[in-house]
């Protein structure tokens, strides 16, 4: 009895292991993932096997697209999707405005995307409120930021974080119009010009007086980044202190930078507001010789090579500033990934991010010539490009010397406001002066400022 018990034991063991062996994998059925994602040129990114790998656990991600595939390009996000085929994507694109205003519904109601990208300083203010990931963990583990210009950390905050990393990078250059300068038989600009320098060159590039001026010498710009900005900084001032917790907007500098800005459009050697709308527009005034220069954002060379194609241009990089320095402002719309998604969707999201940072998609970015890539392999087809201006490296190397954010931080939309309100009422419409318009603004800013703290 105890011999045919052992004996059909040993039987039911030798049925069990057979079993096993020809059972195949229990994960075979994607129930189960590897934690290897492939990435891209379909070699797997995590550890292999010594056999074959396990099938990749099918992952959900939606992205989404401000302002569609006219802002990013559908050439990116479908070879993403076609390399990825273990990653459920879903796009939700809506025009610019459109999908910025229904956002922060999304954010309330917790049904926003897992990752999509806004400017640069609305991602600051995500990462502040805890909407936005950190990714400074994913860019250690898997970036190597030697190969990246220094704008792949436009999105960092004071106390390290980084928020999320740039869709691409907008800096500007100083543009002329060589048919100006020929007009009015004055020397063309150099890469060593000093604001000054640009100051008597408009002086000496306007033609006529009062109404009858045929000819500025400069597009005086009221705006942010082509207008005050630039003229405060290269003064020495700028808007907030180096832990953009204190306003800047009460010191001498701040306020000498946009005393040349104001006494250039006051004495007539810059265009004034009404002019520039009576004529189209900055770019329209430009191209039509109405002003020799201006501070040109790269995105608009595209403009310019579609609707001014005959128009005879170039750039140099911004003027040096009273220091002896460059200054290039530089606008980032900025990817980040949502801190509440699951954490596989995160995932999967920065594998998406991975491949936007990656050679091809970089490629991709740089021959769009709307934005620059934070990739420097990137940079040799933007230096191969055929297209006007000539000289883009005035952007390249410009921001690779002197790459400067707007002084962004999370409650810059907030004071920018107030900043451009005062900006028009003293410059723009001449209703106060400068110094009345710096004394309002400082303590404004200042509010703002201890309010988010």
């Amino acid at each position: 009895m105890n011999s045919k018990k052992g004996l059909f034991l040993v039987l039911l063991s030798m049925m069990l292991v057979l079993a096993a062996c020809g059972g195949g994998g229990g994960s075979s059925n994607g129930n189960e993932t590897n934690g290897s994602a492939t990435n891209g040129s379909g070699e797997s990114s995590g550890q292999k096997n010594n056999e074959t790998e396990k099938p990749a656990k099918k992952v959900k991600l939606k992205i989404g697209l401000p302002g569609s595939y006219d802002v990013t390009s559908k050439e990116i996000m479908d070879k993403f999707i076609e390399t990825h085929p273990h990653i459920d994507v879903t796009i939700q694109e809506a025009p610019w405005g459109d999908f910025t205003s229904k956002i922060a519904a999304q954010i309330a109601g917790n049904t926003m995307p897992d990752v999509w990208f806004q400017e640069n300083a609305a991602v600051l203010g995500y990462g502040k409120r805890g909407v936005a990931e950190d990714l400074t963990p994913y860019l250690a583990r898997d970036i190597d930021a030697a190969q990246y210009i220094d704008g792949l950390f436009s999105a960092r905050s004071p106390e390290g974080n980084v928020w999320g990393v740039p869709h691409g990078i907008n800096p500007v250059a100083l543009a002329f119009n060589k048919a100006a300068f020929e007009k009015a038989n004055v020397d063309l600009p150099t890469d060593e010009w000093t604001f000054n320098d640009l100051i008597e060159s408009a002086k000496k590039l306007t033609i006529g007086t009062g109404k009858n001026v045929e000819q500025y010498g400069f597009i005086g710009s009221y705006a942010i980044t082509n207008g005050w900005y630039p003229w405060m900084k290269q003064a020495g001032g700028s808007a907030l202190d180096e832990t953009m917790k204190k306003s800047n907007f009460d010191s001498p500098e701040t306020l000498a930078g946009l005393k040349q800005l104001d006494q250039g459009i006051k004495e007539g050697y810059f265009t004034n507001n009404d002019f520039v709308k009576a004529n189209g527009g900055d770019m329209e005034v430009f191209a039509g010789g109405k002003a020799a220069m201006f501070f040109m954002q790269y995105s608009l060379q595209v403009n310019m090579n579609e609707s001014f194609a005959d128009v005879d241009w170039d750039v140099v990089k911004m003027p040096k500033a009273v220091d002896g320095k460059r200054y290039v402002p530089m606008v980032a719309n900025t990817w980040l990934i949502s801190s509440r998604a699951k954490d596989e969707a995160k995932e999967a999201a920065w594998e998406f991010l991975k491949f936007y940072l990656g050679d091809e998609a970089q490629q991709i970015v740089a021959e769009s010539g709307s934005t620059l890539p934070v990739k420097q392999s990137a940079y040799d087809v933007i230096e191969q490009s055929t297209t006007k201006p000539a000289n883009k490296k005035a952007f390249t190397d410009g921001i690779a010397e002197g790459g400067t954010t707007l002084d962004e931080n999370a409650s810059w939309s907030e004071w920018r406001l107030i900043v451009q309100q005062q900006v028009n009422e003293a410059i723009v419409h001449g209703n106060i002066s400068v110094e009345e318009a710096l004394a309002d603004i400082h303590p404004k800013v200042q509010e703002v400022l201890d309010q988010n703290e």
